[in-house]
């Protein structure tokens, strides 16, 4: 009987109970799992014009032995093997390394293939791929899978084609006829055999293009059928707010609001007069006033009768909150109150009370607002800013508080498009994208370690003027490892450098959190003039008086962070500075700089962070939330992930998606992911 897709790998023929082990290691168990096993790359081994080949480009020849082989050992198993071969017109140099035994097996007069770098300046093949005799008989083109263990790639292929051989015809197609016609897609099977045998690069990325849509559509259909079920299962409250009031407080801000700011309060203010829930995440650079778009949403809730409430990560970050929404609310009859851990017994237990019955319209504070004992009359809208500094849990709880009240994410970390509507995939997402007028450009300044004197004499003359400064580390303190300053010797020495002139403060994330608030409020009120610090400072500090910023080590942080970190200063009317001290060893370290000194843009500095260092590394490899795809990236398939969403759109809308019997097989996916319930989603 013949094997069908769903078997184990030990039923093809080859395959004994040592190689299934093996195969069951590397996570496969069926020969439809060895089948959905993708390479990672294509070794091209089509025979090129030496005459045609660039300098340092892979190149595999065929050519006749013109002279003896000769070895030189280099050491302990180290050996340069080398001769001469005449490929067409060209005479070249082969050089193998530490594989001495082929010696025995060139002679000259002999035909034979290899594959390896072409120097052409030297005319010098070092070779990695040997064949004796022509190149006959080997593929033009030969998958390399991520393997592991003792399982080779010569192995491996041939596992792959027969089971590709047994599952001829039987994989059931997962793609709409009318899909893949409209892009021009191969079929299930004949994408199988493009990807993991291919005859030609048109052939795998026929293939990948096939398999990178139908991956990206699955995701997008599953992202927006959740977040469709969602807003049908946790009905919201229709807040009916007074619109000639939220106009009035508008017109009475200091300042004009940019055209961002007011599509986005159209965008909250639209979905608060809608009875599903709101569950979204405002996402906007450093200083694009987030906060003042938070202060028109609450207030619009609180003109409707309900109470808001806005959590910050630290104390000294609420504060900030409170003290400015405090200054543009209260003059229009807004009761806001403060709640952190240090707030005192007796004040805490009144504010409680008076939060029950409402007559606190705003509360505002750190995670003491999730506390059990902490309860609305009628919470209306739940703002959680710098989100991602909260657990899912602690997000969770505030959230919950209430019935049901609509949810508002903030974050200042700029998170590029593709990125944004995959990970927050169950979040509508609104951008402020755009600066207020007037606002200064930080002036940045790129420049060799060598180059410090220089830098603390343009420090003390803003400390001279009456202004404050940054001086950011990679490390807390000296490590045998890492040959980059630290946060500690860097306070001792500037406290040496300014002795008896200005006060340096130290911060660092090993200090307990009241140590912590301690010294960024001595900052904040001006009795530290430098603050040393690491990354803890990235997020959520405003010092308006601050206007430089030295950051030591500067290619040990990516764009965004570094981005995030100059953010701290230009907070103020007077010009800015920050400085990256640096000497990158690579040409990206050499072009991250000079992208820094060249755009105060962070989405243009999210967007090239995430091409340069991936979105593993751009959020994190244990916070990011990524999905893991099996071929489609992220970075360079984002026009792909825009396409699937578009048509995931259309499909969840249309009759035909879930009555067509084509789209059966994705209907399952879905239902067997919890995103789609049986009966459709209106």
């Amino acid at each position: 009987m013949t094997p069908s897709i769903h078997d184990s790998v030990t039923t093809i023929k080859g395959i004994g109970k040592a190689a299934g082990e093996q195969l069951v290691a590397l996570g496969i168990v069926t020969i439809q799992d060895l089948t959905m096993t993708f390479p990672y790359r294509h070794e091209d081994f089509r025979l090129k014009d030496l005459t045609e080949t660039p300098h340092n480009e892979r190149v595999t020849i065929e050519g006749r032995v013109e002279s003896e082989p000769s070895v030189l050992f280099l050491g302990k198993n180290r050996s340069r093997l080398q001769v001469r071969l005449l490929a067409g017109r060209h005479l070249v140099k082969a050089v193998f390394f530490n594989q001495h035994y082929l010696k025995d097996r060139l002679a000259p007069g002999m035909i034979v293939t290899v594959t390896g770098k072409w120097d052409r300046g030297r005319q010098v093949i070092n070779v990695s791929n040997f064949k004796d005799g022509p190149k006959t008989e080997q593929a033009d083109f030969e998958p390399v899978y991520s393997l592991k263990g003792v399982m080779h790639q010569k192995t491996f292929r041939r596992f792959m084609r027969a089971a590709l051989d047994i599952v001829v015809g039987k994989h059931e197609e997962t793609l709409p006829t009318d899909i893949r016609e409209m892009y021009r897609l191969p079929g299930i099977g004949e994408a199988f055999e493009m990807v993991h045998f291919p005859t030609s690069p048109q052939d795998v990325k026929q293939a990948r293009r096939r398999f990178v849509y139908e991956e990206l559509l699955l995701f997008q259909l599953k992202m927006l059928a959740m977040k469709k079920a969602r807003k049908e299962v946790e009905k919201g409250t229709a807040i009916d707010y007074d619109l000639v009031r939220v106009k009035n407080f508008i017109a009475s801000l200091p300042f004009e609001l940019t055209n961002a700011q007011k599509r986005v309060v159209n965008e909250l203010c639209t979905e608060l007069k809608s009875p599903i829930r709101m569950n979204r995440l405002l996402q906007g650079d450093v200083g694009s006033g987030k906060t003042v778009v938070a202060a028109i949403a609450l207030y619009a809730v609180i003109t409707a009768g309900f109470q808001g409430a806005l959590m910050a990560p630290t104390e000294i970050l609420a504060e900030q909150h409170a003290v400015s929404l405090a200054g543009w609310l209260e003059s229009q009859g807004v009761t806001v109150a403060f709640l952190a851990g240090s707030t005192k017994v007796k004040l805490r237990r009144n504010l409680l009370e008076q939060l029950e019955s409402g007559e606190i319209d705003l509360l505002i504070g750190t995670h003491a607002l999730i506390q059990p004992d902490v309860i609305f009359k009628n919470p209306g809208l739940v703002i959680t800013d710098e989100q991602h500094r909260f657990g899912v849990e602690q997000r969770r709880i505030l959230r919950d508080k209430g019935l049901n009240p609509d949810v508002l994410f903030m974050t200042a970390t700029p998170i590029p498009r593709t990125l944004a509507i995959t990970a927050f995939g169950e979040m509508d997402v609104s951008i402020l994208d755009e600066l207020p007028a007037g606002r200064k450009v930080i002036e940045t300044h790129w420049l060799k370690e060598d180059s410090l004197l220089p830098v603390l004499k343009k420090m003390e003359n803003e400390l001279s003027a009456g202004r404050q400064a940054y001086v950011i580390c990679p490390l807390i303190e000296e490590s045998d490892k890492l040959d980059v300053q630290n946060a500690v010797d860097v306070h001792g020495q500037l406290s040496t450098y300014f002795s008896g002139n200005y006060t340096v403060g130290l911060m660092h994330g090993r200090l307990h959190a009241d140590d912590k608030e301690a010294i960024m409020r001595d900052f904040s009120e001006g009795k530290i003039n430098v603050l040393v610090s690491t990354t803890v400072v990235e997020v959520g500090v405003n010092v308006p008086n601050a206007t430089f910023m030295l950051i030591y080590d500067a290619t040990r942080f990516g764009l965004a962070q570094l981005h995030q970190l100059r953010g701290r200063v230009g907070r103020g009317a007077e010009q800015s500075y920050c400085v990256l001290l640096a000497d990158p060893k690579t040409e990206e370290g050499k072009e991250r700089m000079q992208i820094m000194t060249e755009t105060n843009d962070g989405f243009v500095l999210a967007e090239k962070d995430l091409e340069l260092r991936g979105s593993g590394d751009f959020f994190g490899k244990k916070q990011s939330g990524m999905p893991e795809f099996k071929v489609a990236d992220l970075v360079h398939d984002y026009r792909a992930l825009d396409t699937a969403r578009k048509d995931a759109e259309i499909l969840l809308e249309s009759t035909r998606f879930y009555e067509d019997p084509e789209y059966a097989i994705i209907r399952v996916q879905l239902e067997q992911s919890g995103a789609l319930s049986g009966d459709r989603i209106d």
